[in-house]
């Protein structure tokens, strides 16, 4: 298993989410109002060394993290990561309410035979009880998730070589849910209880999270990201992709590109965001969702959240927890605040320091 018992008190840690474009930490303080920013880094990972959330290239991600290890304090010595792709499974069963934590593992250990689709051998498990189940109240819902042990090994490993030690491995799309928590100010009042669409749109995978009431309730990846927009460019306008990344990113591209590469790379991800939100809204039986919230690299994209707000009639903004209950120094935070966005899940893996955890 991967987690045990109940703790009253986690450790600080880092937030460190390696992606395929470049490896993000956050580090955060907690304040009377919210959190405070200590320190941050955003360090770009060898093109191929991450595919698909999959380690490909251990010695190009050491190096980026050694980088990350050299901009953060010395005193940072624990640290939360996430998993996500195809090696993870999550699934909500339901179990005896009446189940101490020790006898729902010996129950779930029993059972995850059935449940997981890969030999227990090259697995790890974890679980969390949720809230009791709405059809009987003797039950209880319980999050199931599962990874193959190579790909959590791969990042445990990695991170302990620049002499950082992980104590909690998070599913991804559960870290960026978690990280709703940040955004509440920035939406209007009572957002708290409403549904709102977590969209993280990474380089190469759009990850969804369906926060309702404060709890994650819906998750999905879809391989659909940012690398296409860059491919567009790099072929609309014959341009090494280096220089294309930077014209994505500073807007240095031709007149007409809005209606060339633009306008059409918008029209795919509004279908890939829009097919999502239907499967969501055809298992909770929902309409639709209230708010929906793009964060990641590709989020800024000129004129998307309108496009979103417009297209599915759900307010649609860009994260920005500055807006909401994180904080900075002025320095640091005119620093970030353009780029925030893309720091949502390392967000959400650090404000596991401040919640219950199992170790």
């Amino acid at each position: 298993m991967l987690s045990k018992l109940w703790k009253r008190q986690a450790p600080q840690m880092v937030g460190i989410d390696i992606g395929s474009h470049e490896i993000k930490a956050i580090l955060l303080s907690k304040t009377a109002d919210g959190y405070k920013i200590q320190n941050h880094a955003s360090v770009p990972v060898r093109k191929g060394a991450v595919v698909d959330h999959d380690i490909r290239d251990s010695e190009a991600v050491l190096e980026s993290l050694r980088q990350v290890k050299r901009i953060l304090p010395k005193s940072v010595k624990f640290a939360a990561v996430a998993v996500s792709g195809s090696a993870v499974m999550t699934k909500v069963i339901y179990m005896d309410a009446a189940l101490n934590e020790e006898e729902m593992e010996a129950q779930i250990e029993i059972e995850a035979d059935n449940l997981i689709p890969y030999s227990l051998d090259e697995v790890s498990i974890d679980f969390e009880r949720l809230s009791p189940n709405v059809t009987d109240p003797t039950k209880v819902d319980v999050l199931l998730s599962a990874c193959r042990s190579e790909n959590i090994d791969s990042r445990v490993d990695a991170l302990d070589a620049v002499e950082l030690d992980v104590k909690v491995v998070d599913v991804e799309a559960y870290a960026l849910g978690r990280s709703a928590e940040l955004i509440y100010g920035q939406l209007p009042e009572g957002a708290k209880q409403k549904s709102i669409a977590m969209v993280d749109i990474g380089a190469n995978m759009t990850t969804f999270s369906v926060v309702e009431k404060g709890e994650t309730t819906f998750i999905r990846e879809q391989a659909f990201g940012g690398e296409l927009f860059t491919q567009s460019i790099l072929s609309f306008y014959g341009m090494p992709h280096d220089e294309a990344e930077r014209a994505k990113v500073t807007g240095q591209l031709p007149r007409n590109y809005m209606f060339e590469v633009l306008s059409p790379f918008q029209t795919q991800l509004l279908q890939q965001i829009k097919r999502t939100l239907q499967i969501y809204c055809t298992a909770s039986g929902r309409e639709k969702v209230d708010y929906i919230v793009l964060c990641g690299g590709t989020a800024r994209l000129e004129g998307m959240a309108e496009l979103l707000t417009n297209e599915l009639g759900a307010l649609t903004i860009v994260a920005d927890p500055f807006q909401g209950c994180l904080h900075a120094d002025d320095v640091m935070k005119s620093q970030l605040q353009p780029t925030m966005s893309k720091y949502m899940v390392a967000c959400g893996l650090a404000l596991r320091s401040y919640a219950q955890w199992r170790t």
